[in-house]
């Protein structure tokens, strides 16, 4: 009776051990999660019209371009949802790389690495001049020296994105006085 009282303690410590140890690591990854996301505040101006805006709208390709719809009116449809740090879903609020693979897993089936610098880090054609882009294509930016922010691109000089603490999605021109300083390049997914 004693060792059977004796197991059932040391099995209910180590369950405890293992249950704090699955949090702690929980934590972590919610810490990493777009760790890479600027921890500043940037302006929260917008532009009132992208020098892009007047160029034709570019799809990714005729076999894609269906994906590409239902991304963008995804994005679109997010805008004004707050932001928050490790945030992926509309009811818990989006943090900038959580916001893109929320946009691609449930538009589209794709389902994307959790960091803007992962996301950057991935296989895909690279896009690096802004009169390039194709609506749907992911674009990262370079603010402190390394990639530390994404966005979707959705035509017309304009990317949505979850930009910073206290704001909410949203639409900004890509070629704006801030943006446009820290563009970096895009990344073609849909191809």
């Amino acid at each position: 009776m004693r060792m059977d009282r004796t197991r059932r303690v040391t099995s209910i410590a180590a369950a405890r051990r293992m249950t704090h140890a699955l949090l702690l690591g929980a934590m972590l990854a919610l810490l990493a999660a777009c760790a890479s996301a600027p921890h500043h505040r940037e302006p929260t101006y917008r532009t009132s019209h992208s020098a892009l805006a007047d160029l034709p709208p570019r799809a990714p390709s005729a076999a894609s371009a269906g994906e590409a719809n239902d991304i963008l009116f995804r994005a679109i449809g997010l805008v004004g949802t707050p932001y928050r740090w490790g945030g992926n879903t509309p009811a818990g609020g989006f943090d900038c790389s959580g916001l893109v693979d929320y946009i691609y897993r449930t538009a589209a089936g794709i389902a994307l690495p959790r960091t803007s610098h992962a996301m950057a880090s991935m296989r895909a054609h690279k896009v690096k001049r802004m009169t390039q882009l194709a609506s749907g294509d992911l674009v990262f930016f370079d603010i402190g020296g390394s990639i530390s922010h994404v966005g979707v691109y959705v035509g017309k000089g304009r990317f949505v994105h979850a930009p910073n603490s206290g704001g909410t999605v949203r639409l900004d021109d890509i070629d704006g006085p801030y943006w446009g300083d820290h563009f970096a390049y895009g990344k073609r997914v849909l191809d």
